[in-house]
């Protein structure tokens, strides 16, 4: 089962033009990374273990406006795995009628807090993202 987290779009999400301010993505997108790792993950022993994923790049895509009182489906997946880095996948869609918002790749490293630098894919972590990854690329097959 693809993981999805929904959104209702809100007043404050508006730019002037009355559509989501593409600013306000990066906030929907995190959103669902977040609640992807509440459901798919020990997310108590992730935040225990000194590690943090953080963010390096973002590409989106914009494809259609959302506005106010859209309710928008977020698809959240592990694409990618390397030795240093790891990239999630992500879309929005009008819950609606599935059209496409936007898409995203974000790309992230894996930080040691202790150490003060990112560090090797390894251990539990790697471990874990390979297993959200096959099970993410067996829903896609």
């Amino acid at each position: 089962m693809r993981h999805t987290t929904r959104i209702k779009v809100r007043g404050y999400h508006l730019d002037l033009y009355a559509h989501v301010n593409n600013a306000r993505y990066l906030e929907f997108l995190e959103e669902a990374r977040w609640a992807y790792f509440e459901d798919r993950a020990d997310l108590a022993w992730f935040l225990n273990s000194g590690l943090a994923l953080i963010v390096v790049n973002i590409n989106i895509d914009y494809r259609s406006a959302a506005t106010m009182g859209d309710e928008l489906v977020l698809e959240t997946t592990v694409k990618s795995l390397s030795k240093r880095s790891a990239v999630m996948h992500q879309t929005v869609r009008q819950a609606r009628d599935g059209v496409l918002v936007a898409e995203a790749d974000v790309s992230f490293v894996i930080y040691d807090a202790k150490l003060n630098k990112a560090v090797r894919l390894e251990g539990e972590l790697l471990t874990l993202l390979e297993t959200l990854h096959r099970n993410d690329s067996d829903e896609n097959a």
